[in-house]
């Protein structure tokens, strides 16, 4: 996907935070801002209600599926019903070049102590 030029406005001292989590990270601003924005319309996403989420599917690809709406109502009904076990464990890191490398321990202290 094409990446665009977008200019943003944010108070020095969030500035500040981002330049700090950057060096924690050892990753640009840009990735942290691509990263939360992603994570943020993930969350966002799942927040809302069904019927909104196949507004919001239809807007987005210009049309409307009507079937959209029945598929997200029952998936979320199957996702209440049933019970499922947790199935491995959550892992902290990043795909560098199709390969996965683990966050260090210290970023994980960091980021859990962060989301306390």
């Amino acid at each position: 996907m094409a990446r665009i030029p977008f200019s943003l406005r944010i108070d020095a001292e969030d500035r500040t935070a981002l330049e700090h989590l950057s060096e924690l990270e050892g990753r640009s601003i840009n990735q942290l801002v691509n990263e939360a924005i992603k994570i943020f319309s993930i969350r966002s996403a799942q927040s809302k209600p069904a019927s909104k989420r196949a507004d919001w599917h239809s807007r987005k690809n210009g049309k409307h599926d009507p079937g959209f709406e029945r598929a997200i109502a029952a998936f979320v009904d199957a996702e209440v019903r049933h019970e499922d076990q947790p199935e491995g464990k959550p892992v902290e890191g990043q795909f560098v070049e199709g390969q996965f490398k683990p966050a260090p321990q210290s970023q994980v202290k960091i980021r859990r102590f962060l989301r306390a």
